[in-house]
C-alpha cells in the first residue's frame, strides 16, 4: 500500500496571504485544514506517524480561485521553510 497525501491550496478571499492548505490522507480519506506552513508541517508529521513516518508521495493541487499572488506567496513561504530545514 502506498501512502499518498494530497495538499490543496485554497483561498479564503482574494487577499495575498488569505489562503490555507487542505491536507488529505488518500488512504483513509481523512482531511485536516492547515492555516499556514508551520501548521501544515506539524499536521503532515502527525498524519505520517500513522505510517511510521513513511509517506510515499505528496501531490499538490491548487483551487481555480487561487490568485497568482497567493500562489507565489505560498511558494515563497515554502522556500523559506525548506531553507530553515537545511
Amino acid at each position: 500500500m502506498s501512502v499518498i497525501f494530497e495538499s490543496r491550496i485554497k483561498a479564503k478571499s482574494n487577499k495575498i496571504n488569505d489562503w490555507y492548505i487542505e491536507l488529505k490522507d488518500s488512504t483513509d480519506g481523512r482531511i485536516v485544514l492547515c492555516d499556514n506552513l508551520d501548521d501544515y508541517s506539524k499536521k503532515i508529521e502527525e498524519m505520517g506517524s500513522d505510517y511510521g513516518g513513511h509517506i510515499d508521495e505528496v501531490k499538490w493541487f491548487k483551487d481555480d480561485n487561487i490568485t497568482q499572488e497567493q500562489y507565489e506567496d505560498v511558494n515563497s513561504q515554502m522556500r523559506k521553510f525548506q531553507d530553515l530545514d537545511k
